[in-house]
């Protein structure tokens, strides 16, 4: 706990060396690369061949067996990784420390919400859709200035979850392993996790296991959120927060990310959430904590960033308070 608590401070005040990932791919990118080596691989017909004579015949049975293949490799290599790491003595401990620094995103995800904000300030609308585009799937084109300013809120409360939260809470749980594997799952996710008809069976076990293990990350966000809310405006705002939360997270089409959102737009008093397309696909969501205020400027943008480091801080205190505790 010591080190995750070392870790979260560093990764808060350095972030990410971009330097060295212009010269060798981040982490995160190792994965994706063997995610897309079993996307061709389940496209041969000598896999299908293998499948039907060991009598599987359906291909989209035989397309979830490689996504579950996908995430024991995943598995493998993160506790292969993990004891490895653990055998090199002192110099493991600082490897460990170097790694869990890297898949943490406080700074990071901080970075590039702010950046659009600066985009509003010094080269207007257009510029702000390309820096939000950076960091939502959505169809950016034709959102005006409030949903600029939404796309870039409602992310930052989903990757706080996704990309500082879980990460930090199965390694307190398994470790680098449980780090490792958690980035991992994830990244897949992403990549093949999406219900169309190319990845429709093959990214199911990452987009379900993605759920399972985002489930206590996303409830923990909130609970982080209440607690800086609580300790900013008093127990009568947190208690709202807490309140329209347990309310409408379920309406969510995620099980996990309406805990965050929600939290994030009650905490600002805005209802997020809503309609959106990505690419032709248009997405008829329900918008949570409806009663709070329809448009967003990029001051909310600026107000949920404080919120967020708010957050953050509550979450290296918990840790910290872990360490002196308990170890």
């Amino acid at each position: 706990m010591g080190l995750l608590t070392l870790a979260l401070l560093i990764d808060g005040f350095v972030g990410d060396p971009d330097w060295a990932w212009r010269r060798v791919p981040h982490p995160v990118v190792w994965f994706g690369r063997l995610v897309d080596w079993f996307d061709k691989l389940r496209d041969r017909d000598v896999v299908h061949n293998i499948a039907e004579k060991l009598g599987i015949k359906n291909r989209d049975n035989v397309e979830i067996i490689m996504g579950g293949l996908l995430l024991g490799v995943f598995l493998l290599i993160s506790l292969g990784l993990g004891k490895l790491v653990s055998s090199l003595g002192w110099l493991g401990w600082i490897l460990e420390l170097a790694i869990v620094v890297v898949l943490l995103a406080q700074k990071s995800l901080y970075d590039h919400v702010s950046r659009v904000t600066q985009a509003f300030r010094s080269l207007g609308l257009s510029g702000a859709r390309t820096a939000v585009a950076q960091i939502v799937g959505r169809d950016v084109s034709k959102l005006d200035e409030s949903g600029v300013c939404k796309a870039a809120i409602e992310s930052l409360a989903e990757n706080f979850s996704d990309g500082v939260v879980a990460p930090a809470l199965w390694y307190a749980i398994a470790g680098l392993p449980g780090l490792l594997f958690c980035k991992a799952v994830n990244t897949a996710d992403s990549m093949i996790g999406h219900r169309d008809e190319r990845f429709e069976f093959f990214g199911k076990p990452a987009a379900k296991l993605d759920d399972w293990m985002n489930w206590p990350a996303a409830r923990l966000s909130t609970v982080l959120v209440v607690i800086s809310v609580a300790a900013a405006r008093g127990s009568r705002a947190a208690g709202n927060v807490w309140t329209a939360t347990l309310r409408d997270a379920r309406s969510h089409r995620s099980p996990n990310a309406g805990w965050p959102e929600t939290s994030f737009a009650a905490a600002l008093n805005l209802s997020l959430g809503g309609p959106r397309s990505y690419g032709s696909e248009q997405i008829e969501a329900e918008f949570l904590y409806w009663e709070g205020r329809d448009i967003a400027r990029p001051a909310d943008v600026e107000k949920s960033l404080s919120l967020f480091l708010r957050c953050c801080i509550c979450l290296i205190g918990f840790c910290g308070l872990l360490w002196v505790f308990f170890g």
